[in-house]
């Protein structure tokens, strides 16, 4: 039996083209004599298992020793290649290399379950796959023989997802995905859901130019975003009657200072700046206007009326310039209190 396995591996070993060192995958089945799938990579497994009991003959030893057989007996070759077979039987079940990371799966040789999605996460890891850099490059070639995209640089999820609809596209004539509405669940995963939300315009734009043509070959397509509508414009709000009241007063004032001058003006004076229809109020009293808009509009009218008396050549209006309707606190005569003894007492 032992040397039944030992011609099974230097077959294999030619068949493959294989010298030197080399790991056999601890998945690896070949045909021997009438049996058509020898389980090669658990009989080299073995023989290390005996090699650390001690249990291995010398003799047996030195043939695996030989440059024809290239064994290799690192334990740590060894637990790799375990993983190996594991993601390969996760590949070939699902299609994509790209599990949760709490997810687990049986060992292909009866080992239990393997926490497939721990170890992948760990060899995507900055070192995750040695510091040696021979060892790297050969790891990373085992692994993107199993999965191209094992590494991807996009998020696992979406690997996870698109795969999964990319197998299903494999069935339909020309590879174009049927309709999945939201709410079709694969192995956890809202399928219709997360395909609408790659079709939504702001998360198109998100995705990477080589995302977007393999959603693109599925037959997937950004929904096109309807012109936006101009918002209505406002109707424009007509001067209030106080404003029209000022600038009417401030037409009548313009005209007295380019016919009278710096002359005040009369608290009773009126006087017809423009036509006015019939019934709508007599003329404006410029006198009164004056002195009722001077104490809440002071500011506003001294500054319109230099604007406006600037290019006739008249100065700016002051409140100096109207009479005031009443003179100042200081230019009043002081009141005067009863005299002292004018009155009788009774």
């Amino acid at each position: 039996m032992w040397l039944e396995g030992y011609q099974a591996l230097l077959r294999w070993r030619a068949e493959n083209e294989i010298t030197g060192l080399y790991a056999v995958p601890y998945d690896t089945e070949t045909e021997v004599g009438v049996t058509k799938a020898f389980p090669l990579g658990r009989w080299v497994h073995r023989q290390r298992k005996a090699l650390r009991a001690g249990e291995l003959e010398e003799r047996r030893k030195l043939l695996l020793d030989a440059p024809e057989a290239g064994m290799v007996w690192e334990p740590g070759e060894e637990a790799w290649e375990k993983k190996l077979a594991v993601f390969r039987a996760y590949r070939r079940a699902t299609r994509h290399l790209a599990p949760r990371q709490n997810a687990v799966w049986d060992d292909p040789v009866g080992g239990g379950p393997v926490p497939i999605g721990q170890h992948l996460a760990n060899l995507r890891r900055k070192d995750g796959l040695g510091k040696d850099p021979e060892r790297v490059r050969v790891r990373a070639e085992q692994l993107a023989a199993i999965d191209l995209d094992w590494n991807c640089p996009w998020p696992l999820d979406w690997q996870r997802h698109y795969r999964v609809l990319a197998d299903l596209a494999a069935y339909k004539a020309g590879g174009i995905l049927p309709g999945i509405a939201p709410g079709v669940l694969f192995d956890g995963d809202d399928l219709g859901r997360w395909l609408q939300r790659q079709k939504q315009p702001s998360i198109w734009r998100l995705l990477s130019s080589e995302q977007q043509e393999r959603l693109t070959q599925l037959g997937i397509k950004p929904t096109e975003t309807p012109p936006a509508t101009p918002a209505p414009q406002r109707a424009t709000k007509g001067p209030s009657k106080a404003q029209t009241a000022f600038q009417r007063g401030l037409a009548a004032l313009t005209q007295w200072i380019e016919r009278e001058g710096q002359r005040p003006v009369p608290r009773g004076h009126r006087r017809n700046h423009h036509r006015r229809p019939e019934g709508a109020g007599s003329n404006p009293a410029r006198g009164v206007g004056l002195q009722h808009q001077e104490p809440t509009r002071q500011v506003h009218r001294r500054a319109v009326g230099g604007a406006a008396g600037a290019g006739r050549g008249v100065g700016t209006v002051t409140a100096a310039d109207v009479q005031p309707s009443k003179p100042p606190r200081s230019e009043q005569p002081p009141r005067r209190g009863p005299r002292r003894g004018s009155g009788r007492l009774r």
